[in-house]
């Protein structure tokens, strides 16, 4: 797994983490079930604190795509070949019918981050 940080205010080191994860995990290079690096471990090699690894860890396991065991560390929970797949046909359908309406991405992803909170369960 790699991953490059930008100094970058505008976004903080544990968010280019999480990111970098997030990637590799709906690309499918990190598998369902593989363990990350330990936090300790990747932030020694990252250059950053072991509380950025576990900030962007914590980030992740919220979203659902990793686990934490104790003594076992981060594991990743991928979607199955199939739900990715049908995912990715439902997104490229909505970006397709979407982009016909001139509406900017950054409109799109408000739109679908509105709609996501909006049937998401909150854990109040």
């Amino acid at each position: 797994m790699l991953i490059r940080l930008i100094p970058d205010p505008g976004s903080p080191l544990h968010e280019q983490i999480a990111a970098a994860v997030r990637a590799g995990i709906l690309d499918g290079s990190l598998a369902d079930g593989e363990r990350l690096p330990a936090a300790k471990a990747l932030g020694e090699s990252l250059g950053v604190s072991l509380h950025t690894v576990l900030h962007a860890y914590q980030d992740l396991r919220d979203q659902g795509l990793i686990e934490l065991r104790r003594g076992r560390g981060a594991v990743v929970i991928a979607p199955a070949p199939a739900t990715r797949e049908n995912a990715l046909r439902i997104l490229d359908d909505a970006a397709s019918q979407l982009a016909v309406l001139g509406l900017s991405a950054e409109t799109i992803l408000a739109l679908f981050r509105q709609r996501l909170d909006r049937s998401s369960p909150h854990d109040d």
